[in-house]
């Protein structure tokens, strides 16, 4: 083997860095624990949604999955560091890779350019001083399957099942108490196969405007949206100048459809704001006008003169005038009330027609 000019194995390098791997995939696993617990209440807080977005908590679990795996695979990795280190006298002094550690130093020399570890490139440098680029080049395309199998399988960039996304998301429901089901059950051919596409199932009609035209209100209640009715029952125009009688008569015979109103926000009225000037003009005035005054019959003690004069003496009439006056009057009652009612009529129209003039 052909050392290089410039470097070469050192186990004085070779074992910091296998101790300075294994914190480095320890920060990282519980950075990626501590963004887990968010995503798991996320997933909660969709599926509590009315209605469930139960789409995209199918993608976020399908990242969760990912996560977890990408967490198994630190672990182990962790633990081949370890193992590494302990064995660093055993791998100086060996010319060839021991046995016991080939599955252990091919599967770090593998992940290093999976995961995001800058010591495991360097580790991945030292090996290939000691055993190698022949041996690099093996454990890179994973010749004879000398990997782990579980570390190949949790970093492998095929997508998890659809079987173990809904597993995940029945799970994150019954911990955080949440009432979800899922609305489209799987079937026994996609239980094994990747989640399929998002059709748009969840996603709510109007959800930008809240005018969801889904949901519609008739007596009360709600109910589904109206059918429209079938062409058959309209009837038709009449032809020839027809009379539009049996038209209209047809019509009102065929059962409509109720109608269905949507459930809009009503208005809010505020209570400051003073009503409008025209509000209070638009009453109509009402003007009182007096009825027909009509005569008393039997009273000969009180009478009333149309020009605003009683006969108590302020017109300078003498009391022998008014008993001559009242006598006579009594004498002939036909006459006079004749002649007093005239004059009254004669009075009242006068008046009425002022008060007409008035309301124009």
């Amino acid at each position: 083997m052909i050392m290089p000019l410039f470097g070469g194995y050192k186990a004085s390098k070779l074992k910091p860095q296998l101790k300075m791997a294994v914190t480095r995939l320890q920060i990282a696993a519980n950075k990626k624990s501590a963004l887990m617990k968010q995503q798991i209440r996320d997933i909660a807080r969709l599926l509590a949604e009315d209605p469930p977005k139960e789409e995209k908590a199918r993608i976020k679990a399908e990242g969760l999955i990912r996560d977890d795996y990408m967490v198994e695979a630190y672990e182990i990795l962790q633990l081949n560091c370890e193992l590494l280190s302990e064995r660093i006298q055993l791998i100086t002094h060996m010319k060839e890779c021991p046995p016991d550690l080939v599955e252990s130093i091919s599967t770090v020399i593998w992940a290093s350019s999976i995961v995001d570890i800058p010591e495991l490139i360097e580790i991945r440098k030292q090996f290939r001083y000691k055993f190698g680029k022949t041996f690099e080049e093996e454990a890179i395309m994973n010749v004879g399957g000398i990997i782990n199998e579980r570390v190949a399988e949790k970093l492998s960039v095929q997508p998890p099942s659809a079987y173990l996304v809904q597993t995940y998301l029945e799970k994150i429901a019954d911990e955080h108490e949440v009432d979800w089901k899922p609305e489209r059950p799987l079937k026994a051919d996609e239980i094994a196969e990747p989640m399929s596409a998002p059709s748009g199932y969840s996603v709510p009609v109007g959800g930008g405007s809240g005018l969801n035209p889904s949901t519609y209100v008739q007596d009360g209640g709600a109910s589904a949206p109206p059918a429209s009715p079938p062409i058959g029952n309209i009837p038709e125009a009449p032809r020839n100048g027809g009379s539009t009688a049996s038209t209209v008569s047809t019509m009102s015979s065929t059962k409509q459809p109720s109608a269905y109103v949507p459930v809009l926000p009503t208005p809010t009225v505020n209570a400051n704001v003073m009503p409008s000037k025209m509000d209070d003009i638009e009453e109509e005035v009402d003007i009182f006008v007096p009825g027909n005054p009509k005569t008393v019959a039997g009273s000969d003690d009180l009478e009333i003169d149309i020009g605003g004069n009683s006969n108590n003496g302020e017109g300078g009439e003498s009391e022998s005038a008014s008993r001559d006056r009242t006598q006579s009057a009594g004498e002939n009652p036909q006459s006079s009330s004749n002649a007093g009612g005239s004059s009254i009529d004669d009075s009242y129209d006068d008046l009425a027609a002022r008060f007409a003039q008035l309301q124009r």
